[in-house]
């Protein structure tokens, strides 16, 4: 059943109005007609299942039938801290760490990264949060994770302070993986922090170690970029019992 996401201003007692692109998505794509069922989601975990009672070009008006609670959102946050890739590398990041459950994406200019996005920054923007609505409905996400602006490696450590804990994962590190990590771990909120194609600076990792962020080996294979913050997080949701 199709999926859309609304802000709660637009549901009342008995009906949703959608409009805008949602509106023009449900008559345009889907061809869809009166009296066809949809699902709507109000950002918030509360799941709506609905019957289209009008279409017009620019609204949809859809009779609530059900509400329950959206039960895919895991227990534990996850913030991805990317450092910018190449191409489209992070439009691939983006898509397939919201399938599987981060909770929020920070794009990171770090020492190493060949991408800048001077006067580019907002398109960006832009574009990786629509990609982001997009896999959110795909998977029957509750919510819409946010990729956030672009922050200087400083600005993401400091940002980080605010979890319950953060990881790096370092080529360097043998001792501690992940599961070490998650062991004992009581917290809600976890930040993952992945280097671009060239790694994170000797400095970098050092700036992250007497921040608190603790280094962790995803094994004994060197990762790319775009896979290695979609591995941490399945580790992660999975030992932490939320892959289930």
């Amino acid at each position: 059943m199709p999926k859309f996401f609304v802000k709660k201003e637009s549901i009342d007692d008995h009906t949703i109005t959608l409009d805008g692109d949602n509106a023009r998505h449900i008559g345009n794509v889907l061809r869809a007609r009166v009296g066809d069922s949809i699902t709507v989601c109000d950002g918030e975990g509360m799941d709506y299942e609905c019957r289209i009672s009008s279409i017009t070009k620019d609204r949809v008006t859809a009779e609530i039938t059900d509400i329950s609670t959206n039960g895919s959102e895991p227990s534990v946050s996850i913030t991805l801290y990317q450092g910018l890739p190449k191409a489209d590398k992070m439009e691939l990041v983006i898509q397939k760490c919201i399938e599987i459950g981060v909770d929020g994406i920070i794009p990171v200019s770090t020492e190493h990264s060949v991408v800048k996005l001077e006067g580019k920054e907002d398109k960006k923007l832009a574009r990786w949060n629509k990609i982001a609505e997009a896999a959110a409905k795909q998977c029957g996400r509750g919510k819409i994770p946010a990729v956030g602006r672009v922050m200087s490696f400083d600005e993401a450590v400091k940002h980080a302070m605010s979890l319950d804990s953060a990881v790096i994962p370092y080529e360097r590190e043998r001792e501690r993986g992940l599961r070490q990590f998650t062991d004992g771990f009581k917290g809600r909120s976890i930040g993952v922090f992945i280097g671009p194609e060239g790694g994170f600076s000797q400095s970098e990792i050092e700036l992250a170690r007497a921040s608190g962020i603790i280094p962790v080996t995803l094994g004994r294979r060197i990762l790319r970029t775009e896979t290695a913050g979609l591995v941490a997080a399945v580790i992660l949701l999975h030992e932490l019992e939320d892959l289930m």
